[in-house]
């Protein structure tokens, strides 16, 4: 198997976390560097978060750059409510010697980082994003020429149904719903593992428990992390989840057999109350939208609707189990 070789952009919160777990572990993922912006948390606190993970799961010197600290255009606020005040629901992990990637004793940001491992690779990279798009969109907007480069964007965001952060918006857009425009609108190919199947992939509390006991410490933090309650209840109180939720992205990426997906038209609305709503065109005949000129003109997005979830639960533990 020829490993896909990934950019990750992150916010790193708990499914963040279990993201990076698997992106270390899994062989068909060669992990060339992760940029980093604020949506769980505050930016300062992604970083951290980033460079501690990637240090439990034994990762090589992956290359690690902050990058935006706010969405483009206006201003919301992070999901601690959900991910904690330190975005990995509490866990403490241990400080870290690992530092952010600089050239020449100069820090590098996560919009240069990327251009420079884009230019660097000798063939098209993936990106994969598991947060607000602000980093991609700015580096779109800044080096457009680099699109070429990116083979396709692969992103943790959107819903063809309902939303999280709205009624209709999930959190991922809706935090940054130009960014993610920019990104849908650029002409690069483009998969949405959007809350239809990232509700569903799951892992249950005995399964959890037992990566607790686990001799390896980057298999007990997977079990802690997965195990973290998230205040979704009626007057928010903490509430097992078990979802894999991000790390479900990195699943589709090296078996997206396991996903039913539509290529559709995808659009964002940018106001009102359904501001940041991925709106998923899924007919099968023009609209009188259509036929009176009334539609945008858009690209088409790989919509993944459906997921065969234990198969998603099953390659993830396979996998992590591999890390010492």
């Amino acid at each position: 198997m020829t490993a896909v070789k990934v950019l990750l952009d992150v916010d790193t919160g708990v499914d963040d976390a279990l993201a990076i777990l698997f992106a270390v572990a899994h062989p068909g993922i060669e992990l060339l560097g992760v940029s980093c912006v604020a949506g769980n948390a505050a930016l300062p606190q992604v970083v951290e978060n980033t460079l501690r993970v990637l240090d439990a799961a034994g990762a090589p010197d992956v290359p690690v750059a902050g990058g935006a600290s706010r969405p483009l255009i206006n201003p919301t606020r992070d999901a601690s409510h959900v991910h904690g005040a330190d975005g990995l629901g509490g866990i403490e992990l241990p400080a870290t010697a690992r530092t952010t990637h600089s050239v020449d004793g100069r820090p590098v940001g996560a919009v240069e980082m990327m251009r420079m491992l884009l230019v660097a690779s000798p063939e098209p990279v993936t990106i994969v994003a598991l947060a607000p798009q602000t980093n991609l969109a700015l580096l779109l907007r800044t080096y457009p020429e680099i699109a070429p480069k990116i083979e396709r964007v692969l992103f943790m965001g959107g819903s063809a149904s309902i939303g999280n952060a709205t009624a209709v918006a999930e959190f991922n857009v809706w935090h940054d719903p130009e960014a993610a425009a920019i990104v849908l609108d650029s002409g690069i190919q483009t998969l949405m593992y959007g809350l239809d199947v990232f509700n569903h992939v799951a892992v249950d509390q005995e399964t959890a428990a037992e990566l607790l006991t686990s001799p390896s410490r980057a298999v007990r933090l997977a079990g802690a992390l997965i195990g973290h309650r998230m205040g979704v209840g009626a007057n928010h109180e903490p509430v097992y989840t078990g979802l894999l939720g991000d790390a479900g992205a990195l699943c589709a990426l090296v078996d997206p057999d396991a996903l039913r997906i539509e290529r559709r038209p995808v659009y964002v609305e940018l106001s009102g109350a359904t501001r940041g709503q991925t709106v998923v065109d899924r007919r099968v005949f023009p609209g009188e939208d259509s036929l009176h000129g009334l539609t945008a003109a858009t690209g088409l997005t790989d919509v993944a609707l459906g997921v065969d979830a234990p198969r998603f639960v099953d390659l993830y533990l396979r996998t992590i189990a591999t890390l010492a």
